[in-house]
């Protein structure tokens, strides 16, 4: 029984095969295919058509974090977002004015002390040994607070530049359009009522 059944599963197999092998190639034909519309798209010669894979090539987000690594807004020109450049360099040079402006206090506040320490009979115009003291640690905080933001803003520039050139295939669709219109609804409630609506476009 074990046998015969062996041998069914095996000529149906077989015959399955030598069916789908005999099948002539116009039965496959690709019905979504159509060489007039190739003919008319080869034929316009004013039409632009980019694929979404040789667009997206242009733009890679690991170059894009690498050149923003190496030089702070370099991933912003390699996504051609030339308007970030002030807001990346001009936080850059606020963020170093104010670490220089606070690590100079901080030194001068040092060397007034030591002026203190050393001369009994000096008198300092910031006060006593604990102001002075008071004074150094607020300018070592400030100094280091500003140092750390400076970090931030070197990261947070990189991302940018990564996650942009991950959005630049969202360029691709010039009729997305996204609108604010006036709507007006009939409700059997509440009458006749206007407001504003949203209205996104694709």
């Amino acid at each position: 029984m074990k046998n015969f059944f062996l041998s069914t599963v095996l000529i149906a197999f077989f015959g399955v095969t030598c069916q789908a092998q005999i099948t002539p190639p116009s039965a496959s034909q690709d019905t979504t295919r159509s060489d007039e519309q190739q003919e008319i798209l080869i034929g316009n010669n004013n039409a632009h058509i980019e694929e979404i894979d040789t667009y997206a090539d242009r733009f890679v987000p690991r170059k894009a974090s690498l050149y923003a690594a190496v030089l702070p807004g370099a991933g912003q020109i390699y996504n051609k977002k030339y308007w970030k450049l002030p807001f990346v360099y001009g936080g850059f040079i606020a963020l170093g004015y104010a670490v220089h402006y606070y690590d100079g206090l901080y030194q001068d506040q040092r060397e007034e002390l030591f002026r203190v320490l050393n001369d009994s009979n000096y008198n300092s115009i910031y006060g006593s040994e604990t102001t002075i003291r008071s004074n150094i640690d607020n300018a070592r905080r400030e100094r280091d607070f500003y140092l750390i933001m400076t970090g931030v803003l070197y990261l947070l520039q990189i991302a940018d530049a990564h996650i942009d050139a991950h959005l630049k295939e969202f360029d691709l669709n010039p009729q997305l359009k996204v609108s604010l219109e006036p709507s007006f609804e009939n409700s059997q409630y509440f009458g006749y009522n206007a407001g504003l609506s949203l209205k996104l476009k694709f």
